[in-house]
């Protein structure tokens, strides 16, 4: 008989799991909800809680990760934009001399 207990489905199911980096934000977002959401039923059982407790932690990460990259960009671009603003402003201020 070739039945699968759940510690062998999870590690089955951890195997095709794609790795955290290359799902899209939206894709890991959605991901991490669902595993919230079955964590906080208490339908699993111990040891399939911890991995998607695990996983959970993995996504969050890489989740953050990419938050702050962004964040990252995003400061520099408004750094840059400013930047401009102030070079403009010296350049008006000196066609007024």
């Amino acid at each position: 008989m070739n039945e699968e207990t759940p510690s062998t489905a999870s590690a089955a199911t951890s195997a095709a799991t794609p790795a955290p980096e290359s799902l899209t934000f939206r894709q890991g977002m959605e991901e991490l909800d669902r595993l919230v959401d079955q964590l906080e039923s208490n339908t699993l059982e111990l040891e399939d809680s911890l991995a998607s407790y695990e996983r959970g932690v993995a996504l969050l990460r890489d989740l953050r990760g990419r938050l702050d990259a962004a964040q990252q960009k995003v400061d520099v671009l408004m750094g840059e934009l400013e930047q401009g603003a102030t070079d403009e402003e010296r350049d008006t201020t000196l066609q007024k001399a």
